[in-house]
């Protein structure tokens, strides 16, 4: 049997030895499109190549590409687990030519692939080419020897492939393979061609033409190849098995869920299982690229993933989070190929089993929300579709799970209005979605990094240099020259300014020229160009002027020592709470540093200390920080830290602190292209200043370095001095003396409400007794407004009152010095079936310019804002009684 790590490797490896580049899989999160929100095919990384905006160093390249089809256009979700081959995760096998061989030498490399290196039976193949591409019929019945009648001519629908509206597009011609006559369907183009006995595995396409917006097509200068094949469907072909789900991959993964789950992997559960290990390959996946779940964009599609698989498996019976336990088997089988997999493990499971303790919460809740909504339907009624949508979308509430529940009672659910409130908020989140990936460039920077090719970075060894200006932007607008007054974009060969990247801010500085001279605002990055933000002092600079570039030091420096000290905390936070813990992003400035990281919980107060205490030891040590360049994988087996998501080159920058540890690199190494201290020394004091939370499992922690941290020290201390001479304390006694005023305090407030209430008790009663009492409708009333006390203070009045009259009821109104006024009423326990005090008190409070009040039938509580109709308030209750 060829396991599907063997084929993976036997694809590249083939197109390898053909002189094919070997690229990597690209992120699941697209750079280079913006109108993706996942990458779903392997051309999507090369997009720009095959419209000619972006160069590369090769001609003909080969990948294994990561692909999700789980959201907007391309969406399987829903029915997966129910058919042989849909995934919302699979590979994508591609072999690809920017301009280099066409369609002769790509039949001839797919058809001894698949017949002489992978061993498939001629008999058993059968193509299909575009319905005018003559050359592709004749190609094939050269090169592979196929009769024609087992080379389908179709029409544009199924073999003629577009990029989009406009752009490169041509013919394409799929390879189908017979899984044999025990299967019902019939070949490409017959009748039974739904059918699942001829299934395609390899799909080349062929482009050859530029589409135009007037409809009509020009032949491009340099035509190239496109080809994607599924390695599950190639696998299910290779290992004898018709079904994707049976193939070794899955059959482990299933495997894994029956046994989590205590299920029958051939019972009636298996659908269940089918669903769970395709969806645990996708949120694992997205998980280590950095999305998280939540109710928007990309996090919102991967928890309607996790939800979904959640789901399955409290169908099989679990009642506790289960899936995060299947996560390492995920990584036994496919970590070796995608070691991001290996390195997120305790992440992904952490996220995984996070996400499924909030979900089985909101299911009992969603259950119990969906018997309220139901109250009142009878057997045969319908539960209208804006409820169903509502307990979906405000509580993860699936639909089936809706339409499961209520069948027990023959209820319906409006399948209509539910779509209806579903296509309303696609189209608002079609609306407001604003792109994806990293921002979208124009193409002025792609022809801008095509003619000048990239800026060389001299900022790691200097802060000062002479550069040519190659390029000035106006607006985004190509121009010869920027004035006095103007502000614009400079572009240089070569600059010592770092451009805004990785979490740290561009520089500021400075450009001159001879007779010109300009303020640089801030430094970004656009495809290897370096753009100057400048204002024109004076003077006017030109394309083709050399210019000398200072950078300003003082904020550089301090730049420096924040990223420095991000990478030291980075590493402290790992050794003091786990190595769960992973960069989720940072803000590097001149004034402070932000790093946001993977935990679960508050830090504690002593973890923070901890924290501090390990990166201002390393700081101590002032050992020389390092860099170096190394490849990828030398870096990530040396023990360098990678950012996920991150695009990394052949080569990376290696940046290690502290004294050498068993790797020979340093306490802490990361792959890193930003500017650094010469000396962990340099970076002065490290001081948090705060943490928290800023999303789901993620925390964050605000810090300060060097000169920063040192004033906010010495405020600190000098607020201490201040408050020791105002407590005639020595500093160390400051927090001694204040407990000992505050207790002082507590006393003196006590004794002070006593007085009042004594005073309150002494007088301003009602007409009546000598107790303040009267009588209403039979029963003793006694009530008083009394004057300076708070609403908290009443009750205690209220208590004393009712032990002095033995029965009845007591209103105290408390004015306060602002002019606002508390109510609290007590009625005895004999009078509580005749009396609510909740009732009186409203009364009260109306009367007071207040609305409500509440309590327990034998006290209540209220206010209101006109202390002065005090009285009125009295005689409101006087009257109710």
């Amino acid at each position: 049997m060829t396991s599907v790590n063997d084929l993976r490797s036997s694809f590249v490896g083939y197109f390898a030895r053909n002189g094919h580049e070997e690229v990597a899989s690209s992120p699941l999160v697209p750079r280079n499109d913006p109108t993706l929100m996942f990458t779903n095919a392997g051309m999507v990384q090369f997009k720009n190549v095959f419209t000619g905006v972006e160069k590369r160093p090769y001609s003909t390249a080969t990948t294994a590409q990561k692909c999700v089809r789980a959201g907007g256009k391309h969406n399987d979700l829903d029915n997966v687990g129910f058919t042989a081959r849909h995934h919302t995760f699979f590979e994508m096998l591609g072999n690809f030519s920017f301009g280099d061989y066409f369609k002769d030498r790509a039949i001839e490399l797919a058809w001894t692939l698949l017949t002489r290196d992978w061993g498939l039976p001629r008999d058993k193949l059968m193509v299909t080419v575009y319905e005018d591409d003559d050359e592709a019929f004749g190609l094939w019945k050269k090169i592979a020897g196929l009769s024609e009648d087992r080379i389908v001519r179709l029409g544009a629908e199924s073999n003629f492939w577009q990029m989009g509206d406009t752009g490169p597009c041509g013919p394409c011609s799929e390879i189908f393979y017979d899984h044999g006559d025990k299967i019902w369907g019939g070949p490409p183009g017959s009748p039974e061609e739904d059918g699942d006995r001829w299934i395609e595995i390899w799909n080349l396409v062929f482009m050859q033409f530029e589409q135009q917006a007037d409809g009509s097509r020009s032949g491009l200068p340099h035509p190239s190849i496109d080809t994607g094949m599924g390695l599950e469907r190639i696998a299910a072909v290779m290992q004898g098995v018709h079904d994707n789900y049976d193939i070794d991959l899955f059959k482990a993964l299933i495997a894994a869920a029956a046994n989590a789950t205590n299920a029958e992997v051939d019972g009636p559960g298996n659908r269940s299982l089918r669903v769970i290990a395709d969806h645990l390959r996708s949120m694992s996946f997205l998980i280590a690229e950095g999305v998280l779940p939540s109710n928007e964009g990309r996090g919102y599609v991967l928890r309607r993933i996790m939800r979904r698989a959640m789901r399955h498996a409290t169908l099989l019976g679990a009642e506790e989070p289960v899936i995060h336990r299947l996560v390492p088997a995920l990584v036994r089988e496919m970590g070796q190929a995608y070691p991001e997999l290996v390195r997120g493990e305790a992440m992904i499971a952490e996220t995984v089993r996070l996400e499924e303790g909030r979900f089985l919460k909101t299911l009992g809740r969603g259950l119990q929300i969906l018997e309220a909504e139901t109250a009142g339907l009878g057997e045969g009624a319908t539960l209208d579709g804006a409820t169903a949508f509502k307990l979906y979308d405000t509580y993860g509430f699936p639909l089936d799970l809706t339409q499961d529940a209520l069948r027990a009672r023959n209820i319906g659910v409006d399948q209509a209005g539910f779509d209806a409130a579903m296509a309303q908020q696609k189209a608002e989140a079609r609306r407001s979605w604003a792109g994806s990936g990293e921002a979208a460039t124009d193409s002025v920077w792609f022809g801008l990094a095509d003619r000048l090719g990239p800026t060389e970075f001299l900022g790691y060894e200097t802060e000062t240099a002479e550069g040519e200006i190659r390029a000035l932007l106006v607006d985004g607008v190509e121009v010869q020259s920027i004035k006095a007054g103007e502000e614009g974009i400079v572009v240089v060969n070569q600059t010592p300014f770092y451009g805004e990247s990785g979490g740290q801010v561009g520089d500021a500085g400075a450009i001159r020229a001879e007779d010109a001279a300009a303020e640089v605002l801030d430094t970004g990055r656009h495809h290897g160009i370096f753009a100057h933000r400048v204002k024109v002092a004076e003077g006017t600079l030109r394309v083709g002027q050399a210019v000398e570039l200072a950078v300003d030091h003082a904020r550089r420096s301090a730049i420096r020592a924040n990223h420095s000290a991000t990478h030291l905390l980075h590493e402290a936070l790992r050794l003091v709470l786990g190595d769960h813990v992973a960069q989720k992003g940072s803000l590097v400035s001149p004034d402070r540093l932000r790093f946001d990281f993977v935990h679960t919980k508050p830090m504690t107060p002593q973890e923070l200390a901890e924290v501090e205490d390990i990166a201002n030891a390393i700081v101590l040590q002032n050992a020389p920080v390092e860099t170096r360049l190394m490849g990828v994988e030398e870096a990530k087996e040396a023990g360098a830290r990678a950012l996920f998501g991150e695009k990394y080159g052949d080569e990376v920058r290696v940046v290690s602190m502290g004294a050498p540890t068993g790797n020979g690199l340093g306490w802490s190494v990361e792959l890193c292209g930003g500017t650094h201290v010469r000396r962990t020394g340099d970076i002065g004091l490290v001081s948090v200043v705060s943490e928290g939370a800023v999303a789901a499992g993620v925390r964050r922690i605000e810090a300060l370095t060097g000169n920063a941290a040192r004033h906010r020290g010495n405020a600190g201390t000098a607020i201490v001095a201040s408050a020791a001479s105002l407590l005639r304390a020595g500093p160390h006694d400051v927090l001694e003396r204040i407990e000992a005023l505050q207790d002082q305090l507590k006393k003196a407030e006590r004794a002070l409400v006593e007085a009042r209430q004594k005073l309150a008790m002494g007088g301003g009663a009602a007409a009546g007794s000598g107790d303040g009492s009267e009588a209403v409708n039979g029963v003793t009333f006694a009530g008083r407004v009394v004057e300076g006390l708070q609403p908290r203070d009443l009750r205690g009045l209220v208590d004393q009152t009712k032990k002095q009259i033995g029965s009845g009821i007591v209103a105290i109104i408390g004015r306060a010095d602002d002019g606002k006024a508390g109510v609290a009423i007590g009625v005895t326990e004999d009078l509580v079936g005749r009396y609510s005090a909740v009732d009186l008190v409203r009364a009260g409070a109306a009367a007071l310019g207040g609305q409500g009040g509440g309590g327990r039938p034998d006290m209540a509580q209220a206010g209101g804002p006109d202390g002065a109709r005090a009285e009125e308030a009295l005689a409101a209750i006087r009257a109710l009684i």
